[in-house]
């Protein structure tokens, strides 16, 4: 029997320089993919996963995050007036459940394992999972609903990851396998971003994590790693050998949004979902030369 998940962490304190000028007043994270910015999508995918307490790991100029998970009173009051039903359904559960929304403050960009031990507080001894939005992915089932049916299997830490190129594996932390039966991969442990020719294996992690509260004794450490930054990789290598670590191969596709070819292919792929805009944005893109 495990403890269940309860609580994600959103790091999203970072300055999303790849996308100035757009970034420049904007978070990244409210970047939109069609009609959603990339956070609303990370959380509702949360939600769907049995999540019920959020906390966004901020920093600076982050704050229309805030607003954005907040209700517009204002707005909705217009809405209704013009009965626009569909579009106040949509800006109205946007906001989670009063109380269910926290958010604390990243003072310094040290790195993923630093943002999550900013969360310390909110998670309180409990199994939690990372959401990274940058990593957007699409499925018929939610990545992280997949984790948690796997999570009730084996428990311990598990990570969602894909297979790359080896030539890609200094991008990526690695899982090093010891035993893998096609969906899930159990790792003696785990390197970040090793040389292609030192790489234990092409299995990366993606921005998704279902983590045991003890990684964050380890955070408390505040030790640095690869690029001089405190890597959450790091702290699930050195738990390994306490808590059993596993590879979720999920089912789905995933975009690196925080690439710009990998934010407007997200882009056009759901568009390309959606009954409504499938036949225009399909004769759209046969019109580009």
């Amino acid at each position: 029997m495990v403890n269940p998940v309860r609580k994600a962490v959103f790091p999203v304190a970072g300055l999303g320089t790849r996308f100035l000028p757009a970034t420049k007043v904007m978070p990244k994270e409210m970047l939109t993919i069609v009609d959603k910015p990339l956070i609303q999508y990370a959380v509702e995918e949360a939600m769907d996963a049995g999540i019920d307490e959020f906390v966004l790991v901020t920093g600076r100029g982050k704050h229309l995050m805030e607003d954005h998970f907040d209700h517009a009173y204002e707005l909705e009051a217009i809405l209704a007036e013009r009965g626009k039903e569909l579009e106040l359904e949509a800006v109205e559960r946007v906001a989670p459940d009063p109380g269910k929304m926290s958010y604390t403050r990243q003072r310094r960009p040290l790195g993923l394992g630093h943002a999550v031990w900013c969360a310390r507080q909110f998670i309180a001894g409990e199994p939690f999972a990372v959401l990274l939005p940058d990593d957007l992915v699409q499925a018929d089932q939610g990545c992280l609903r997949q984790m948690v049916t796997a999570y009730g299997e084996v428990g311990g830490n598990i990570v969602a990851v894909e297979d790359v190129p080896r030539e890609h594996t200094d991008r990526y932390g690695i899982l090093d396998v010891a035993e893998d039966d096609g969906r899930l991969a159990r790792a003696r442990g785990v390197v970040e971003k090793p040389a292609p020719s030192d790489a234990p294996s092409t299995l990366s992690i993606i921005g998704r994590y279902i983590l045991q509260p003890e990684v964050l004794e380890y955070l408390n450490r505040h030790e640095t790693g690869a690029g001089g930054e405190i890597q959450l990789t790091d702290a699930i290598e050195n738990t390994v050998m306490d808590i059993p670590l596993h590879g979720l191969r999920f089912k789905g596709r995933r975009f690196d949004c925080g690439t710009k070819i990998g934010f407007v292919a997200a882009n056009v792929a759901f568009a390309s979902a959606r009954e409504e805009l499938r036949s225009e944005i399909r004769a759209e893109l046969l019109g580009i030369d």
